[in-house]
């Protein structure tokens, strides 16, 4: 085999950081929770925390290593096991998954195949970024897992800020309620090809669309504005809610976002991981259904934005025409280049202005998923790519896609594009959202 050029070693390089980065902070969200609590089903929601580990192996073993390399998996004998598709969530916990030691063990082995094929072959762009995003955004499932178990936060959780300490005050007057009017547009979205940045299929191709002029909230709703709609009998009025809805809601007895309760004193407060915390008045609201955003909107004579209204909102420079790639300023992806994701939560809304959209919305990506009015499907000349069960398997009226990221999606996730899905009854989500109208 020829020898590597200088870039290519460094390429090499970037990768191997990259991978052992993520794998370190994967280790670090579990490393605190003992073997029991680890191997347990939770919840039917989501899986026992050790499949996503055995899960993580194995497929950068079939794509790092099988597809790149051409070897036979390491374990065959998992891979029904492990395979997402063929073995939903409700039936995890009664495979025979690996424990622990086991899981631990694997990740090990078929790293070292990884590092191996990686030194042989070079850098896939597309191989070895899908393994690296596919990682991280178990990572972000794992903690929705540990939050709907109340499971202790890791050991190396820090305090949430200060008002006023890293920009943490909330933009002035911010509720979720005030709107920015932005003029009919034709606008380009989804990704660019593939040959030019990874994205995932159903993030393209890039199309244009005639966006008719619409009104949206400046930021999320926050905790404060949502309480108002709690305590002044959002929950009780028929009339807000679809049919659906209001027969889920009766159902399971909802009366407020999923984690809120009253302490002993009668003050608000909600679970973060496992201890409650006061209520804070200019957070995101977290934790809701796209049921109950959509009866918020409804109650507000106002709408869940469609997927189209707020990616044109996060990206789209409508005094220029021209749509910016990365809009929320210097720093990370999110606008929050002063705040460490090792807080676990979320910043008052609008509380860092310089992440900015061109339309002058404020926290579109980072803090919590928001849920949009559209249902989930492929745009016009969608094509699989490399498989059909990342999104097309999913299309269609029984989902609804979120958009921005959570605090706990990494920002290599978190683009502007990236389009999550879910269905409307979720909840174990970090999942907000901010409303939309029509012109006056």
């Amino acid at each position: 085999m020829p020898s590597q050029t200088a870039a290519q070693a460094s390429d090499v390089e970037t990768i191997v950081r990259v991978l052992a980065e993520t794998r370190e902070r994967t280790l670090r969200l579990v490393g605190h929770l003992d073997d029991a609590t680890l191997e347990r089903v939770h919840t039917p929601l989501l899986s026992p925390l050790v499949w996503d580990l055995g899960h993580i192996a194995a497929f950068e073993d079939l794509w790092a290593v099988r597809r790149l390399d051409g070897q036979e998996l390491l374990r065959p004998d998992l891979a029904q096991v492990y395979d997402a598709f063929e073995t939903p969530r409700a039936e995890r916990g009664e495979i025979p998954f690996l424990r622990r030691a086991e899981a631990l063990d694997y990740l090990d082995a078929v790293r070292a195949r990884t590092l191996a094929a990686l030194a042989r072959h070079g850098v896939d762009p597309l191989v070895h970024e899908l393994v690296i995003r596919h990682e991280q955004q178990h990572g972000e499932t794992m903690l929705q897992a540990m939050q709907l178990a109340g499971l202790p936060a890791p050991a190396d959780a820090l305090p949430a800020p200060l008002r006023g300490e890293h920009g943490a005050a909330p933009a002035p007057g911010a509720g979720g309620l005030e709107l920015i009017e932005l003029p009919a547009a034709r606008v380009t979205l989804g990704a660019p090809p593939l040959e030019q940045a990874f994205s995932y299929d159903n993030e393209r191709p890039r199309h244009a669309v005639e966006l008719p002029a619409y009104r949206i909230g400046r930021t999320a709703i926050t905790n404060a504005t949502f309480l108002t709609f709690v305590e002044g009998g959002g929950y009780e009025r028929r009339e807000w809610w679809s049919r659906e809805a209001w027969a889920w809601k009766e159902e399971y007895d909802i009366e407020r976002p999923a984690g809120w309760q009253r302490d002993g004193d009668g003050a608000w407060v909600q679970r973060r991981m496992d201890r409650l915390v006061p209520l804070d008045p200019d957070a995101p609201v977290v934790h809701v259904s796209w049921f109950e955003a959509d009866a918020f909107a409804r109650a507000h004579g106002a709408r869940l934005p469609s997927e189209a209204e707020w990616e044109a909102a996060a990206t789209w420079d409508h005094a220029t025409g021209r749509q910016l790639a990365q809009p929320w300023g210097d720093g990370d992806a999110r606008g929050r280049a002063n705040v460490d994701w090792r807080q676990y939560g979320t910043v008052p809304v609008g509380a860092h202005p310089g992440g900015a959209a061109p339309s002058g919305c404020l926290g579109m990506i980072g803090d919590t998923w928001e849920w949009t009015s559209s249902s989930f499907g492929g745009y016009p000349g969608f094509s699989a790519h490399p498989y059909r069960e990342y999104s097309e398997v999913f299309f269609g009226d029984a989902y609804r896609v979120l958009r921005g990221g959570s605090w706990a999606t990494r920002a290599r996730v978190a683009t502007p594009t990236f389009r999550n899905w879910d269905y409307p009854q979720r909840r174990q989500i970090f999942a907000g959202f901010r409303i939309a109208k029509d012109p006056r």
